[in-house]
């Protein structure tokens, strides 16, 4: 049973690319455009669907495994659901960006070396700048900037987001079952 659920979410995944390359007229010009729409699907580029893309477009995987490794925008490794990203740039690190840092790592049982949680709910990173130093210490959360950040403040954040998906979570089954009773 789980050998199917694995072979439909596999062809699920190619004809979400296959559409993907339909819209870019399989370029190889349009390579980064389309390693751009992969990754907004799949939160990052998965090794099959490069080596995918690679071939439907006729091009050595050598260049396509090249282009995703080359733009630090692009990831090879599944996120989270949130990503979260601590500056530490100067300004950042001299506020204290780094008790930020361990706090939400504490919090969220993340590491330097496993960046997303468990659940997959969070992927943790740090950045060298965020652009944004008047605000130091800086955290950005799916692109929203949270300035002023403190330790206990990062963490009452992150636990705000959990509490957000519980509900969310909660609407979506009761959605589910409001749906089930109204079919029978």
């Amino acid at each position: 049973m789980a050998t199917a659920h694995l072979t439909v979410d596999r062809a699920e995944k190619f004809r979400i690319v296959c559409g993907i390359l339909d819209r870019h007229g399989y370029r190889p010009s349009g390579l980064i455009p389309i390693l751009q729409a992969i990754q907004r699907e799949y939160q990052y580029l998965p090794e099959e669907v490069l080596t995918f893309v690679a071939t439907s477009l006729d091009l050595p995987p050598a260049r396509v495994f090249g282009v995703a490794t080359f733009y630090a925008h692009f990831a090879l490794e599944q996120k989270g659901k949130h990503v979260i990203r601590i500056c530490d740039g100067t300004a950042c690190h001299v506020k204290q960006s780094l008790p930020i840092l361990n706090a939400i790592h504490g919090e969220l049982g993340t590491s330097e070396k496993q960046k997303t949680s468990i659940d997959a709910l969070f992927t943790v990173e740090t950045v060298a700048c965020l652009g944004a130093c008047g605000l130091a210490p800086v955290v950005v959360v799916d692109e929203q900037v949270y300035g002023g950040m403190t330790p206990e403040r990062a963490v009452a954040l992150v636990n705000e987001i959990k509490m957000q998906e519980i509900a969310g979570d909660a609407q979506a089954a009761a959605a589910a079952v409001n749906g089930e009773l109204h079919v029978h």
